[in-house]
């Protein structure tokens, strides 16, 4: 019998307010409550709700036989709890089936494990807390941010505990290699490492609405066919999404839950095919072979690799700065800070200040609160140097012995400025380069269009 893995990723930021500089050490609260509220609560009346509604009469009336599996971020429970509290209902109703798999990941949706392995750690701890306290599971399998997968990253995630963790089945990282098997980690081989089938999970995240694909309309039974054509030997294939693709990425309108349960109800009368869970699998399975990725791969983009979120200067220059507050954050007391530190670290920021082009850019203009991504790199940098003269403030206060203050606080707001003007600099020549790149291919577009296009259903992450 060959197994499907649903598994959904459920995660939305803290967005930012629009934030001057002369804000700066004046105003200490950097949410947009507002516009975090109207997107929570739009997801969830369009997908959050309709979906866990469906899921769960699909896992009663399967007696038993259909299992998912869930990823959700720290930040993303505390929204709920703050604006959609029938959300959480819904998940918890979810997981009283014993049909739910809960899987550990970071609290702040972070990229932390490319950074510093102690804060990486308490982050994973942190949300492991938050899933034991709602939902009353203890997740055994971890997906980190972005499904961020490398041979030092699995290491690491081996040593917390794991047995198992999900990467993306990249073509630079498998060869001609199948997603369709168990792996395992090079650097720490009892660590087994499941690979999202990439097409067919893109099949139903970005393409099941898109209208020029040659597969289209996407219907259940061609599903099941693709399903039950693979190989006899592959036994297993995963199929990870956003969750967000049940009527928000993939538009109620276009039909795509009752598509979810059309395949859920054709894979359960099928003889051949059934449901699972990571954890199953791994306890099923075995490695066929070891995974070499040396350098971080992820699920964004076409090139699965950090580029959606370090690929350009602003975004290094933002994260490196972020980052050099770890040891001072450590040691605060202050819960407003904490707070702060933990919303910060979210992906989503670094997303927003892609300067990437052509076939990617519409995707990171999804849930996008910014014209362009250097309005989103001003934004976060003037809110980051609050942050950190906040951590400075405190630091001297408390007088912490042993550390020395310059070598981990930020710079001054002057050093600061100067720095962020120096990288606007650089990044205003690279995208007048771009423009002219954009207006050899179109030679209709002009400099004065609006730079940000319309939103449209996300290819991969689009929050």
């Amino acid at each position: 019998m060959k197994n499907i893995c649903f598994y959904f990723q459920v995660h939305q930021p803290f967005r930012l307010k629009h934030y001057r500089f002369f804000n700066v050490g004046h105003d200490h609260y950097y949410y947009d409550d507002y516009l975090n509220k109207h997107i929570l609560k739009k997801v969830a009346l369009r997908s959050y709700l309709p979906t866990n509604e469906l899921l769960l009469k699909l896992i009663q009336e399967s007696k038993g036989q259909f299992k998912i599996t869930f990823s959700m971020t720290g930040i993303l429970l505390e929204q709920l709890e703050l604006y959609a509290p029938e959300v959480i209902e819904g998940f918890k109703k979810l997981a009283d089936t014993g049909q739910v798999e809960f899987l550990s990941e970071t609290y702040s949706h972070s990229l932390v494990a490319l950074s510093n392995p102690d804060e990486f750690k308490s982050q994973v701890n942190l949300h492991r807390e938050k899933i034991r306290s709602l939902f009353g599971k203890d997740p055994q399998v971890f997906r980190n941010t972005e499904l961020v997968y490398s041979d030092a990253v699995g290491e690491m995630v081996h040593k917390m505990g794991f047995k198992a963790m999900l990467a993306e089945g990249a073509k630079h990282a498998l060869g001609w290699k199948s997603p369709n098997y168990m792996y395992y980690n090079v650097l720490t081989p009892k660590l087994k490492v499941l690979l999202r089938n990439y097409k067919l999970s893109d099949d139903i995240a970005f393409r099941f609405n898109d209208r020029s694909w040659s597969e289209w309309p996407l219907t259940a039974d061609k599903y099941l066919e693709w399903l039950a054509s693979l190989p006899e030997e592959e036994k297993f294939v995963n199929l990870f999404m956003d969750y967000e693709t049940f009527g928000e990425h993939q538009p109620v309108e276009s039909g795509i839950h009752q598509f979810l349960q059309t395949l859920v109800e054709r894979v359960l009368a099928h003889p051949g095919l059934g449901f699972t869970t990571p954890s199953d699998i791994a306890s099923k399975y075995q490695p066929v072979a070891p995974l070499s990725v040396p350098y971080p791969s992820s699920w964004a983009d076409e090139e699965r690799d950090l580029s959606a979120w370090l690929g350009n200067e602003m975004q290094k220059e933002a994260f490196n700065k972020l980052y050099s507050m770890t040891a001072l954050v450590s040691q605060t007391q202050d819960e407003n800070l904490i707070r702060d530190w933990a919303y910060l670290q979210a992906s989503d920021h670094f997303y927003y200040m892609s300067t990437k082009m052509f076939s990617d850019q519409s995707v990171h203009n999804y849930f996008n609160p910014y014209n362009n991504p250097y309005d989103a790199f001003i934004n976060y940098m003037n809110v980051l140097t609050d942050f950190i003269m906040r951590i400075e403030k405190q630091s001297n206060r408390l007088k912490y012995k042993g550390i020395p203050l310059e070598e981990l606080a930020g710079p001054t707001l002057d050093e600061a400025l100067g720095e962020y003007e120096l990288a606007l600099r650089m990044l205003r020549k690279k995208r007048n380069h771009e423009k002219k790149i954009l207006q050899k291919k179109d030679p209709v577009q002009t400099e004065t269009e609006n730079p940000k296009p319309s939103p449209s259903p996300a290819k991969r992450k689009g929050k």
